[in-house]
């Protein structure tokens, strides 16, 4: 199957489970503080296996294709760790899991499962936005020894800063689909309007000053 085939594959799979919501007129505010016309909830796709599937095959391929070196798979807490352990299960690889900040307590890492060092760590991740969160699990598995030069995640928003801070953390993002195919595959269902779906693509044209351009009060 092609990328471009299994990307709409996959788009239509975040379609059907309502992973994707657009809010063109009542946006939401990511951690990072962009307002967002748009949503994805990766986390409902362990609730359904038979879409789920398709995403775990999806990344089973992109590594095959990109010939992509694998020793161990990791998650990024929390949203990450169902993708990557169900990766890591269908591949019979080693998996562990990043957290975002180490425990007060016990060993107090920050890295779970197992010893990374020298070993080549894939991670995972369901969603990236800006990037931030994807580098700083990386840094903590460098921290501890391991080799990071891959992340794979569902979908990406692909904003240029989130595409710069992988290129200066010298790391490859492959999603196993993009926003605009899921954009176009809901147009196509009547999901969203061509109106609104040109409030989305200006949004992601330049997604820091949309909420402005559009006359939106920040924190609306």
């Amino acid at each position: 199957m092609s990328y471009e085939r299994r990307s709409r594959e996959i788009a239509d799979a975040l379609l059907a489970i309502q992973g994707v919501g657009f809010r063109p007129t009542a946006p939401i505010t990511f951690k990072s503080g962009i307002q967002s016309p748009v949503y994805c909830d990766n986390r409902r796709f362990p609730f359904w296996p038979e879409q789920w599937a398709k995403v775990i095959a999806g990344f089973q391929a992109l590594i095959a294709e990109q010939e992509i070196p694998v020793d161990v798979v990791g998650g990024v807490e929390a949203a990450g760790i169902p993708h990557s352990a169900a990766l890591g299960f269908a591949m019979r690889k080693p998996s562990v899991f990043i957290r975002k900040e180490p425990k007060e307590h016990g060993t107090k890492r920050r890295v779970e499962g197992g010893d990374v060092t020298g070993r080549r760590v894939l991670l995972v991740e369901d969603l990236v936005t800006t990037g931030g969160s994807s580098m700083a699990a990386i840094e903590a598995l460098r921290a501890e020894g391991a080799t990071v030069k891959d992340c794979l995640a569902i979908i990406s928003y692909d904003l240029p800063e989130a595409l710069e801070v992988f290129a200066q953390g010298d790391v490859r993002l492959h999603t196993t689909t993009t926003f605009p195919v899921v954009l176009e595959c809901a147009v196509e269902q009547g999901v969203i309007t061509e109106a609104d779906a040109a409030i989305v693509r200006d949004w992601l044209r330049e997604p820091r000053s949309w909420a402005r351009r559009q006359g939106i009060a920040l924190g609306q």
